[in-house]
């Protein structure tokens, strides 16, 4: 019989062994590369694939072809005509209404799905963008993002059904939801602008790419988290599979249904800056404007519009998720929650009729109008002025001791064959710990990803790209951990902080990166301030969750047994939410990449800038090499996290 120091023995032996061949393989790849360094410096530019010219070629025969190829004519015109037709309707019967009756209708949608406290939100909501004067761009808001959700809640339910009923639609889909989900909207924006021109449709399609994933991963979790014993239940009563579906399968996946109708309502919102950015109407249309110009007070008056409208569909939202509309609620229950809201608008439609001139006005009066920008504007300068002292050196700090260091060591002190396989190493042995994944194919495919990056001639960028993201994440990471045990352990804290990340997550990026600029001027800096003021509350928000999960019990057991606060945190509670930790480190890096793009619109080099330059002049090729190597890096970095997490 083995002893139990003898099979300690065989472990510690067999982690060491694969860890000694790894250090061994390193380190001859990295002699290699020294002995050739012509070859394995930067990578060579003689293997490039060359994807740009064959694409750009593509463009110029489609901007040549586009009135008369059968394609065009007979598909994607109808799809924008169509398109185009119904926003612009939705916009028109949304202008045409009284901006009371607006108001009192979103105010009596609050009182029936959650009472006075959300139909006070709403309303407030509302009459705060009428205000701002900006009333017609949030109409326009609204029309292009209940078109946009209703679009995509139709194809992400319909196609989130087909993944819970059969196994091979929910592979092949998988990879597909993954790459919308890493992919920058920026990337896919670039050939939607190609294929639909600009304004609507394009700003439509875009939303829809970007919204869709939750929903039909959350009615396809919905559906298969039903439990077999009413499944079978069903059978045993004859029920045929469609019944199955609509009366037992649908019904028990509604809270789940709900949750991915709230979340396509919020991912919609998040794209109402870029979707300005193809020219649709709206808040983020004045956003974007205003943040060319640098007027901040502007852009923030919309980026508060803009806030005001996501809590309050968010809220309505989850008020229908929390709604009890299972079979079993009679409809004499569901329809007195609504006659109240009911005869109170109608009511106010008769006041209307009888007074128009003052309740019917289609647009808010002037004198309800008042601004917050000079305040803004004044602020900002005064900080621009007066905080000289501090960002200066947080600057030079930033710059000399993070950025340039991890830079030089993807740059010269790596060369691309150690990168590669350091990478795959990692990637192996992360893999090795998590049950059910093949750690060598792991490998292997991460170790071709990032060899493809190389083919496509966007090493150099990938590489400034990467050196970013990991500062980023660490100063992210350094920042979201203490802040989310310390909110953990005290409820006053959690409560403080809530609004405040609340806000950070619902605001534009571009509201908060124009102020980030004028303190620290362009360059990387202020994408990375930007980024992480972007990724911060998710990774707060996990943690805090992580460690409030960690089982009340355990932590009494060791308060029982003499624990301090500090003691139960690092070697209770911190160690049973390692997985939650580990969590919050994959979103806050997937949160990270999202904003390359926009770190590279304000003079952030890399991947950022690549694909910026490509679509401001019309280089379709550059732009796509660009989007195709921010997608492998998001792959091959979510998967490396999630497969941490779950090891």
């Amino acid at each position: 019989m083995s002893t139990p120091l003898t099979n300690q023995s065989r472990s510690t032996s067999a982690t060491l062994i694969p860890i000694g061949i790894a250090v061994v393989l390193l380190s001859l790849i990295y002699a290699i590369a020294q002995a050739f360094p012509d070859q394995t410096g930067i990578f060579p530019t003689d293997w490039n694939l060359g994807l740009r010219e064959p694409i750009d070629e593509f463009q110029d025969w489609v901007i040549k072809n586009r009135s008369t190829y059968p394609l065009f004519a007979y598909t994607i015109d109808p799809i924008r005509a169509g398109v185009d037709w119904a926003v612009r309707g939705i916009e028109a019967g949304l202008e045409a209404l009284p901006w009371l009756l607006v108001v009192a209708t979103f105010a009596l949608l609050g009182f029936a799905l959650g009472g006075w406290r959300l139909a006070l939100g709403s309303a407030f909501s509302l009459i705060v963008c009428a205000m701002f004067g900006l009333w017609q761009p949030s109409l326009q808001t609204l029309a292009l993002m209940s078109f946009s959700v209703l679009l995509s809640l139709a194809i992400g339910i319909s196609l989130g059904i087909l993944c819970a009923l059969n196994d091979r639609i929910e592979r092949i889909l998988r990879p597909i939801l993954d790459a919308m989900q890493t992919m920058p909207a920026f990337v896919y924006l670039i050939p939607v602008v190609l294929f639909f021109g600009v304004a609507r449709v394009p700003a439509v399609i875009s939303t829809i790419i970007y919204a869709v994933p939750p929903v039909i991963r959350l009615v396809n979790l919905g559906i298969r988290e039903v439990q077999p014993a009413a499944v079978e239940a069903g059978r045993a009563f004859g029920a045929t599979r469609a019944q199955l579906l609509t009366k037992v399968q649908l019904p028990l996946a509604l809270p789940a249904i709900l949750a991915g109708v709230n979340q396509t309502i919020m991912m919609a919102l998040g794209m109402v800056v870029i979707a300005a950015m193809v020219g649709a109407a709206g808040l983020g249309r004045e956003v974007f404007l205003s943040l060319q110009r640098l007027k901040v007070g502007q852009a923030f008056e919309a980026g508060i519009a803009i806030v005001l409208l996501a809590i309050m569909l968010d809220r309505l939202s989850e008020a229908l998720g929390r709604l009890d509309l299972t079979p079993t609620t009679s409809a004499a229950q569901r329809g007195r929650r609504w006659l109240v809201p009911l005869a109170l608008l109608a009511g106010l439609g008769v006041l209307m009729l009888a007074m128009p001139a003052t309740f019917a006005a289609a647009t808010p009066p002037e004198a309800l109008q008042f601004g917050i920008q000079d305040g803004i504007d004044s602020a900002i300068s005064w900080l621009r002025d007066n905080a000289v002292a501090i960002t200066d050196p947080l600057n030079v700090f930033l710059i000399d001791n993070l950025l340039n260091p991890m830079r030089e060591l993807f740059w010269t002190i790596l060369p691309w064959p150690v990168t590669i396989a350091l990478v795959s190493v990692i990637a192996y042995f992360v893999a090795a710990k998590n049950i059910g994944i093949a750690a060598w194919r792991f490998a292997l495919g991460c170790a071709v990803g990032l060899f493809f990056i190389g083919l496509l001639g966007m090493w150099e960028q990938a590489m400034e790209t990467l050196s970013q993201i990991l500062v980023t994440t660490l100063v992210t990471m350094l920042l979201a951990i203490p802040i989310g045990i310390l909110a953990s352990q005290y409820d006053w804290v959690q409560r403080a902080l809530r609004p405040v990340l609340d806000f950070l997550q619902t605001v534009p990026t571009f509201v908060y990166l124009v102020p980030v600029i004028m303190l620290f001027d362009v360059g990387r800096v202020p994408g990375l301030i930007a980024s992480v003021l972007y990724a911060i509350p998710v990774g707060i928000k996990l943690v805090d969750l992580g460690i409030r999960q960690v089982e009340p019990a355990t932590v009494e057991a060791a308060r029982a047994f003499g624990s301090t606060r500090l003691q139960t945190i690092s070697k209770v509670q911190l160690p049973l939410a390692r997985t939650a930790i580990a969590l919050s480190i994959n979103q806050m890096i997937m949160m990270i990449l999202a904003m390359v793009i926009i770190s590279g619109m304000v003079g952030g080099a890399g991947l950022g800038l690549e694909a910026i330059t490509g679509m401001s002049r019309s280089q379709t090729g550059q732009g796509i090499e660009a989007g195709l190597a921010i997608v492998i890096i998001a792959i091959i970095m979510d998967r490396i996290t999630q497969a941490w997490a779950k090891g």
